[in-house]
């Protein structure tokens, strides 16, 4: 007790204190809200409502099915995403850089776009298909209206970003021991075994449970696809009840949405406890990885990459172009058909395209330049030595796994709920504008950055602080000379990691946008909506043009850059 408050006192106790009211005015208080109405029952706390929830056949089956949909394609993605970044980070495969760049792009293109793009890609009305005859006969069942295919496409959505973590935990890799196996006489599938995959532990627990809580919380997909399919998911069945506008909407929605907040503690304790038993503290700066020889078998692998860039990069968004550019949709794309009609529709005629590019860049910005600044004071509690402290910085890191788990659209509601009536002292409401957005982003997307930066942190070794606070030094200068510098790289790949996440999602502010603060997601989706299917993917298809470009100028800047900043930098 003694040792926590001599550690508490100057900088690290005001610290702690700040994040604390950050966490309450963020994470706590609007869930709260949310939860007195689901949980309360005649004034009282209840699970009546809960249990009346679980009564209804078709939420049991909805909480099955996200569960199965989030398991296995998060399961797909570990896989998929580990593997690539094996080959990116550790082989001698040619054109790497490009690849880890066109990989990227579909993490940037909104679910529900990317639902849209693959409609249009496979389907009867596929401009692409149509074109060369392949389309299938109208009136057929499409192929991805099943469990299959919203499976298959959160594999695809999230697997950049399990690439992306393991990637950057490739770089962070002590090269001693690895090389003293091959010295040895191991061969490369013997490295991966008793080396490289045991130290990557940490790292692949943690990628799953991201993409896990990001399927479980994805709404776009298994909207389009599950629907039709009768296979209806948590967040889908929240929208349809939220459709109802009933008296008992709001008790039933935050009943379903206790549901995955319990689904979400389940997975981040059992994150934490297999967390705690796999940490290997390493020592030193990052090295550049291993690079093993692929030999006869590089034109394969490097085939193969092609192929996934094909499949999950340029089909999908050769459809979204094809239907941008025909008149109708549902026509083949000819010299007849063809049209640039639409673009100019979007661009020069429609005043919401620049407007929502402006508020999306600015609340996105904003929110993942603030989150990687918390994420790396949050981190420093989590890797300290202090019993008490970290047994917080614990608490906070749980607290944004379940708000990053919980649906968008159950966030909205609960930001609406608390800032609908104006702030105490000032007497502004935030509601209807961008600051509601901005603030639900930061409670939605905290743990999106938060996993990069606490991996870096737990691999610091403890002696370097403590080294330093016996030779006098304070907080605040242990904490720009030592910690910040050396997790700089994962904070800065943390934040771009949750603008690309908030640059384009149209969950979180489905229902918070009002006019003059729509954002691209919810641009791309009034227009599908509203039966624009044409001017729908040509939005899509500058938003791609668009995040290609920043992440171009990105790349660009990243040369002069510390590695690791800008994640597809090898």
């Amino acid at each position: 007790m003694q040792a926590t408050l001599r550690y508490l006192r100057g900088g690290e106790g005001l610290t702690l204190a700040a994040l604390l009211l950050f966490a309450g005015a963020l994470f706590v208080l609007p869930l709260a809200l949310l939860a007195r109405v689901g949980l309360v029952d005649d004034g009282s706390l209840s699970l009546a409502p809960l249990m009346n929830a679980l009564d209804s056949r078709s939420v049991p089956r909805a909480l099955w099915n996200s569960i199965d949909s989030a398991g296995v394609s998060a399961a797909l993605s570990l896989v998929a995403g580990t593997t690539v970044a094996l080959v990116v980070g550790l082989t001698d495969a040619r054109g790497k850089a490009v690849f880890t760049f066109l990989l990227l792009i579909p993490m940037m293109i909104p679910p529900h776009v990317t639902a849209i793009a693959w409609v249009q890609a496979m389907g009867p009305s596929s401009p692409i298909l149509n074109t060369v005859g392949l389309a299938p006969p109208p009136g057929s069942p499409h192929p991805l209206y099943s469990r299959e295919g919203v499976i298959a496409l959160l594999a695809v959505q999230h697997t950049p970003l399990v690439f992306l973590v393991v990637l950057a935990a490739l770089r962070a890799l002590p090269r001693e021991m690895s090389e003293a196996a091959r010295v040895a006489g191991a061969g490369a599938g013997r490295l991966m075994r008793r080396i490289v995959l045991p130290l990557l532990a940490p790292t692949l627990i943690a990628a799953y449970a991201l993409a896990f809580v990001s399927a479980l919380g994805n709404f776009g997909i298994p909207a389009l696809l599950g629907i039709p399919a009768r296979y209806t998911t948590l967040p889908v069945l929240i929208w349809q009840r939220l459709s109802s506008f009933g008296p008992s909407m709001l008790a039933d929605v935050a009943a379903i949405s206790a549901l995955l907040a319990g689904l979400a503690i389940l997975i981040v304790i059992v994150q934490m406890t297999l967390l705690g038993r796999s940490r290997a503290a390493l020592i030193g700066p990052p090295q550049a990885p291993l690079r093993l020889t692929l030999g006869r078998w590089r034109p394969v692998v490097e085939g193969a990459m092609v192929l996934l860039v094909l499949v999950t990069l340029l089909l999908p968004v050769a459809a979204l172009f094809g239907t941008a550019l025909v008149v109708t949709y549902g026509l083949p794309l000819t010299a007849e058909t063809m049209t640039l009609a639409n673009f100019r529709e979007i661009l020069f005629e429609q005043s919401v395209t620049a407007r929502a590019f402006l508020n999306s860049t600015l609340t996105a910005g904003a929110a993942a330049l603030i989150i990687a600044l918390g994420g790396m004071v949050l981190a420093r509690f989590l890797a300290g030595t202090a019993r008490g402290p970290r047994r917080v910085g614990l608490g906070l890191s749980t607290l944004a796994e379940m708000t990053y788990a919980i649906p968008g659209l159950v966030i909205s509601i609960a930001f609406i709920l608390a800032f609908i009536r104006p702030l105490p002292v000032v007497g502004v409401s935030l509601y209807n504008t961008l600051g509601i957005i901005f603030l639900a982003y930061l409670c939605a997307f905290f743990a999106v950055a938060l996993k990069p930066i606490a991996a870096a942190a737990m691999q610091l070794d403890p002696a370097l602080d403590a080294a330093a606070r016996v030779a006098g030094a304070g907080y605040g200068y242990r904490m720009r000379r030592i910690f910040l510098p050396l997790i700089a790289p994962a904070a800065a790949s943390g934040a771009i990691l949750v603008f690309l996440t908030a640059y384009n999602e149209v969950t979180v502010s489905a229902l918070l946008w009002s006019t003059g603060t729509e954002t691209i997601g919810t641009a791309i989706y009034n227009y599908e909506d509203g039966g624009y299917t044409t001017l729908a993917a040509a939005m899509s298809a500058v938003t791609v043009i668009a995040t290609v470009a920043l992440m171009a100028m990105l790349h660009v800047m990243g040369r002069r850059l510390p590695a690791g900043v800008v994640p597809w930098r090898l």
